[in-house]
């Protein structure tokens, strides 16, 4: 996508984008979620810069910010590279969004409105939509469909320590649905988990987030090194 034009509208992705290297940030940070750019990999600047139409220098700038969100790193005099999956990190994730969310999601519960219901439950259908048409967003609407539920009991600084693991979360999120019957496994755990947020049982929903989690987790043991 050509810098200067306005990036969708998605998930956790901000509706106005000021700077470049803002927009930089967001389009390569999609491209490492989607797989576009591989794990592992070189980020070559160069190219990207020329096929952009940018500098290096807000180029440059979205790495480092890239970095400090753990999806690239900095080889010196070597650049940048994809970060790699591994069962250590997908742990270290993992544990960390058992922490989050769970209590934070019972907070929502707790809290919602009915504009905040119709949120959730606009959230769990978009993701849903993406998921049948292979969206390259899907992860992002899946994202999406999370907050929505730990959105109306947060305050700020919950709301960005959660956005934040789940970014990193979303490769192996990603990795782990490869199989078609995890694709519809999750949805009905996402439904059942919409359904008593909805509600209102804040105890359920608690133990519902955290076993959704751990799902996740024991199935990421069995397919990374």
């Amino acid at each position: 996508m050509p810098i200067g034009k306005p990036l969708p509208a998605i998930a956790d992705r901000p509706l106005t984008i000021r700077t470049i290297s803002d927009q930089l940030y967001y389009l390569i940070r999609d491209r490492i979620l989607s797989g576009a750019l591989p794990d592992g990999d070189p980020i070559r600047q160069d190219t990207i810069a020329t096929e952009l139409g940018v500098s290096k220098i807000p180029l440059r700038e979205a790495l480092a910010r890239l970095e400090q969100d753990g999806l690239v790193l900095s080889h010196p005099n070597r650049g940048f590279s994809v970060s790699t999956l591994s069962s250590a990190e997908a742990e270290e994730v993992f544990i960390l969004r058992l922490q989050l969310e769970p209590p934070a999601a019972a907070r929502g519960c707790r809290m919602a409105t009915a504009a905040d219901h119709s949120a959730a439950r606009m959230a769990l259908t978009r993701l849903r939509r993406a998921e049948r048409h292979d969206d390259p967003d899907t992860g992002a609407y899946n994202r999406a469909f999370h907050l929505a539920l730990i959105q109306p009991g947060a305050g700020t600084l919950t709301m960005s320590f959660v956005e934040r693991i789940n970014v990193l979360a979303d490769r192996y999120i990603r990795f782990h649905l490869r199989s078609e019957d995890r694709y519809e496994r999750a949805h009905i755990a996402h439904q059942a988990l919409l359904e008593t947020w909805l509600g209102g049982d804040a105890d359920l929903v608690e133990r519902q987030v955290a076993q959704h989690i751990r799902d996740t987790m024991e199935d990421l043991h069995k397919d990374l090194p």
